[in-house]
């Protein structure tokens, strides 16, 4: 039995067989196959030995040629560690003893190695695990003939394991099979951690090597409220796990009850608490988890899962969609926010040195004029739907939103010429996402219907931290003070200027936060729709004076530790049981 601690990055736990990716996406299953066609295994196992082999003393020579013998020794370890006579023996054994595919017998052996060359106390023999890593990738290259497996075709519940799952992979999923995900990298915010959240899938990222320590169809428990990953647990940890599961779904029945009780304090305060979604399916899951709306609508998901661009009639379709499933409510439509990990086709992330700080967002739009009206026609056509909003994200000056602003103008002019319906006076609002934005906040306010604060990035531009970079994870935090300070300046400005605001970042589903930012002012939330049941709650459990004094204490801290040691006090002294 193997534990791995995570960081916590979608609540509840799963129970089931690991699928294993590799950084490159291969499936390697794990499934045995008929008699007759051990031999053609073994076959197919030499045929990929000799190939790779015959790569790698390519490689050595060229080194030798262009570098010198001592980079070439690299490919030289790797020549001999595919020759070993061993390693073929090992791999064989396990076909014909256990029926299994080239493939999958490889991987084993492998991972096998690998744990092998960790535990060793050898700095440099354990340094070549690395080198293991790349001879398994290339020999597995040759056996699958360099295909893919298609991940949309899942046929039974598997648990996810691997390096990374971009945005447009997540949603590709079967989400009906797809029990947990595993995954090597990441934040509590990077994106692969906000689609598990919004699709309701228990997740645990930053375990930095998960991939060598499962092996396909082994056994492995999810733990995604508390950031634990087992592999092969015994018999008393999967039935420790097993009632954790049932006390979860009987936590969760217990807040679905409040689904139609009104989102108010205890003293009388109404608080407004929206979804956000990334398909228009999920509108009718936001409104049964108790959504008054739809806070934020991430329209590049559209892009992402996609191999061409979405056409106009495709964005209208999906838009109309969302706007009729409300059913009168709100929907805030946020513009493409496309850059950084989220890459449409056309896109490549060798643009830019650091995609986080480059041509991203709306700066992207603003460059690539055509794509952003045919995206602008399709959300004005499809306002006469609903109560539709439109919101600018990642703008960091007056003139980016005043060039947004007069984009929209041209295309509701051309939309007059052609005599298409549009909603004329639809509210424009933006997103507060830089520590530019925020201390702009008046300015901005004087210029728009609506402010959101994004605190995802607002708290990683602040503290210069990459939110899906794990190594920098324990950095990330948005109880940070000058993210708190930050939030504050906003709210006060919003009023100020008598505009609406609202958090529609990863910080407004989370309980332990709740109280501050209604004691800041906040009155208009948007999560993911999972979490509006528990928010709800402690709304209902509390008083604005209350929160009021929380967020004055809060204020006066200067360090992060100290805001979340306060607040899991605060939290806990009105839901004791609430696992802060």
């Amino acid at each position: 039995m193997i534990t791995k601690k995570g960081i916590n990055a979608s609540p509840g736990v799963a129970i089931g067989p690991a699928l294993v990716l590799d950084t490159e996406e291969y499936r390697i299953p794990h499934r045995t196959i008929d008699p007759a066609q051990l031999p053609a295994q073994v076959r197919n196992l030499d045929a990929a030995l000799d190939a790779s082999r015959q790569e790698v003393s390519e490689l050595r020579l060229a080194a030798a040629r262009k570098l010198g013998d001592e980079t070439a020794a690299i490919f030289s370890f790797h020549e001999q560690f595919i020759a070993d006579p061993k390693l073929r023996a090992g791999v064989v054994d396990l076909i014909e003893q256990h029926r299994f595919t080239a493939a999958y017998a490889f991987a084993q052996v492998m991972n096998q190695r690998q744990k092998l060359f960790r535990n060793v106390a050898d700095p440099y023999l354990k340094e070549r695990v690395r080198d293991l890593y790349d001879i398994e990738k290339r020999v597995l290259r040759h056996i699958l003939g360099r295909t893919r497996e298609d991940m949309t075709r899942l046929t039974e519940p598997v648990i996810v394991v691997a390096h990374d799952i971009t945005p447009s992979q997540a949603i590709s999923f079967d989400r009906r099979l797809i029990l947990a995900f595993a995954i090597n990298v990441g934040g509590q915010t990077s994106h692969m951690s906000i689609i598990a959240r919004m699709l309701g899938i228990p997740a645990v990222v930053a375990l930095n090597d998960i991939t060598t320590d499962v092996s396909g169809g082994e056994t492995i428990v999810v733990d995604g409220s508390n950031g634990i990953v087992v592999a092969n647990p015994d018999k008393e940890t999967l039935n420790r796990y097993r009632e954790q599961q049932r006390e979860f779904e009987r936590f969760n029945i217990q807040l679905r009850a409040l689904r139609d009780e009104p989102a108010v304090t205890r003293d009388g305060l109404p608080v407004q608490l929206l979804a956000n979604i990334e398909v228009p399916e999920e509108v009718s899951r936001a409104i049964e988890a108790g959504a008054e709306g739809v806070g934020l609508y991430r329209t590049e998901l559209l892009f992402l899962s996609s191999p061409r661009l979405p056409t106009e009639e495709q964005q209208y379709e999906a838009f109309r969609a969302a706007l009729r499933a409300a059913q009168g409510r709100p929907v805030v439509i946020r513009t493409i926010d496309l850059g950084a990990d989220k890459l449409a086709p056309g896109m490549s992330a060798q643009q830019d040195h650091n995609p986080v700080l480059g041509l991203r967002s709306l700066r992207y739009c603003l460059i690539h004029l055509d794509m952003f009206k045919v995206h602008l026609r399709a959300i004005l056509r499809a306002s006469v739907e609903g109560d539709m909003r439109i919101m600018f994200p990642m703008i960091a000056t007056v003139m980016e939103l005043r060039q947004a602003k007069a984009t929209l103008a041209d295309v509701m002019e051309d939309l007059d010429e052609e005599g298409i319906a549009f909603r004329r006076n639809v509210p424009i609002g933006m997103m507060v996402e830089t520590p530019a934005a925020a201390l702009l906040a008046g300015a901005f306010a004087r210029e728009c219907a609506f402010l959101s604060i994004g605190t995802n990035d607002l708290t990683q531009y602040t503290l210069a931290v990459d939110r899906a970079n794990e190594r920098v994870a324990q950095l990330y935090s948005a109880h940070n003070p000058a993210v708190v300070r930050l939030i504050h300046q906003v709210i006060r400005n919003a009023r100020r200027y008598k505009v609406s605001v609202s958090l529609c970042g990863e910080m407004a589903g989370n309980t332990l936060y709740t109280q501050l930012l209604l004691g800041l002012g906040l009155q208009r939330f948007s999560m993911a729709p999972g979490d509006i049941p528990a928010v709800k709650r402690i709304v209902r459990s509390t008083t604005i004076e209350r929160c009021r004094q929380i967020a004055r204490k809060v204020i006066e801290f200067d360090a992060d530790r100290q805001v979340l040691n306060y607040l899991r006090e605060e939290l806990r002294s009105i839901v004791p049981e609430e696992d802060a």
